[in-house]
């Protein structure tokens, strides 16, 4: 954990060293904090990062522009930390290639764990032995971290990338989707509905002929959805 690299993106100054310090005492020590767009990109020139929190409104600029110049070049998480709070704002934020998204006033605790999680997740998935998954017409290559859907080399947030690996881990097996909120997001208990029907839909979108009628991820009403091989 102590060798994850965080960048923080918020103007508010208050807020950038609030975060700072909570993470710093769960044991983080490779942080910086930016104040705008400019500044974040500044540095996403010199390095990379293992996990991203971004306020949404900055001076110059959206969290969401940034995001997507992020997921360009990184299946790291990305957190959105802001107070635009309506169902809108969020679905907006996830479908920008979010990972979580939490609002303000926050819980430090929360995003303390959420943090941990998240970052313990991604960096035991650069460790992963190599293995890969050949699936209809895709192909998931765990430790490159690549997928190619019909010969062409297909983009995936880290989140969507996680939820493909569990499918694929177990094929034609129904997961409910308390079972994947919680191997993905790391919470059991609340389900958000919401945040896993878009990661669904987006998924399929990269995977599927026809989003529509879909041949591989494939919904069991009422209970959850599975990978159909």
């Amino acid at each position: 954990m102590e060798e994850a690299k965080i960048l923080v993106v918020d103007d508010e100054q208050a807020i950038g060293d609030m975060v700072e310090i909570i993470l710093r005492k769960e044991g983080f020590t490779l942080i910086d904090v930016c104040a705008s767009c400019k500044e974040a990109e500044l540095q996403l020139m010199k390095k990379g990062y293992d996990l991203y929190i971004l306020d949404i409104m900055l001076p110059d600029g959206t969290g969401l522009e940034l995001a997507t110049k992020i997921r360009k070049r990184s299946t790291a998480p990305i957190f959105f930390l802001t107070a635009k709070a309506a169902d809108a704002d969020i679905l907006r934020g996830f479908m920008h290639g979010a990972d979580d998204y939490i609002t303000k006033p926050f819980n430090p605790m929360e995003l303390a764990a959420r943090v941990k999680v998240q970052t313990a997740r991604y960096m035991a998935s650069l460790h992963d032995k190599h293995k890969i998954y050949e699936v209809g017409e895709f192909r998931l290559d765990v430790e490159g971290a690549a997928l190619t859907v019909r010969g062409q080399a297909v983009t995936l947030t880290q989140k969507q990338f996680q939820l493909l690996e569990l499918f694929c881990h177990h094929p034609n097996q129904v997961l409910s989707k308390e079972q994947l909120y919680e191997q993905v997001w790391g919470f059991d208990g609340f389900v958000d509905d919401n945040t896993i029907m878009v990661h669904i839909r987006k998924l399929r979108e990269k995977l599927e002929v026809d989003p529509s009628r879909p041949e591989y991820i494939v919904t069991v009403r009422g209970i959850g959805y599975k990978l159909q091989v």
